[in-house]
């Protein structure tokens, strides 16, 4: 439920630096444990979890790659400083989220606020340093993907608009459409993410 999703949201909100800390523990651990390639993390998901993406991108952008995130919550302001390394990012959201709004809302109830999702992504690409003339990626009656590039370091930014998308993974299995709205067949989202990803390393 919506409540319930906000309720996560606050927790997160309260005490953001314990996740951020947990996180930075877990690469370290992982890269001690495993072999994998440090200079290849990447970060994302849907809802929270593409708020808590945003989060990550914000303070370890030393170890994270690229960032995605889908139907996200981005409600958490970053303080750091925009010279610190930009984190490409790409991000999905549908028109029809009734969770997460598009066009974004105050919430009073809970005093989580959520940006309209257009100017948070050019926020974003602001903050990486990139020309705010996108361009157009794919333009169909219900797909519309730009990409701001120019960006500093070529850290460029993606998003795509589902016009009747609702609160759910594009291209993904489709949860129950009263709770979260229509899942769009028409793009995928795990196949374009992690193209994405291929494209950036922190050796870039």
């Amino acid at each position: 439920t919506t409540s319930g999703i906000v309720g996560a949201l606050l927790a997160v909100r309260d005490e953001p630096e314990k996740e951020v800390v947990f996180f930075s523990d877990l690469i370290n651990h992982l890269e001690q444990e495993y072999n994998i390639d440090p200079a290849r993390i990447y970060a994302n998901g849907l809802s929270n979890g593409a708020g808590m993406s945003w989060l990550l991108a914000c303070k370890l952008s030393d170890k994270i790659a690229a960032i995605g995130g889908v139907a996200g919550a981005y409600y958490f302001q970053c303080d750091e400083p925009a010279a610190q390394r930009p984190v490409p990012a790409i991000f999905f959201h549908g028109k029809a989220d009734r969770i997460a709004p598009y066009e974004g809302v105050a919430n009073e109830r809970y005093d989580v606020p959520f940006p309209s999702i257009p100017a948070f992504v050019e926020s974003y690409a602001g903050r990486n340093g990139c020309s705010l003339t996108p361009a157009t990626l794919m333009e169909t009656a219900n797909i519309t993907g730009i990409e701001y590039s120019d960006c500093n370091q070529g850290a460029n930014v993606v998003f795509y608009t589902i016009a009747d998308g609702g609160h759910n993974w594009p291209g993904g299995t489709p949860l129950p459409e009263w709770i979260t709205g229509k899942t769009s067949q028409e793009i995928d989202a795990t196949a374009l993410m992690w193209d994405f990803f291929q494209e950036y390393s922190l050796e870039n």
